[in-house]
């Protein structure tokens, strides 16, 4: 995978396991629709953001500060790093 078309978008920092939903702390804004990459010591997927929710809250869009409750197709962990597919 080129690491030059990804750009960090934020770290996990909580997982509920039961519900698969990560939950992250942005450094950029992100949005529904678009691809990611979650990387860590054992993580490494890909994805498209089906839902994002703030608050329990849906939204289609976050930005940079926020932290977001994401659904995810696997496992991640805490300190994870996701990643923006350019």
């Amino acid at each position: 995978m080129d690491q030059e078309n990804l750009v960090e978008v934020g770290r996990v920092t909580h997982y509920f396991t039961k519900i698969s939903v990560a939950v992250v702390e942005l450094k950029a804004p992100l949005a529904v629709g678009d691809c990611i990459v979650i990387k860590g010591p054992t993580t490494d997927f890909e994805q498209v953001v089906e839902s994002m929710q703030i608050e329990h809250k849906n939204v289609h869009r976050a930005e940079a500060g926020q932290s977001v409750g994401l659904k995810v197709a696997q496992r991640v962990r805490e300190k994870d790093i996701v990643y923006k597919k350019l």
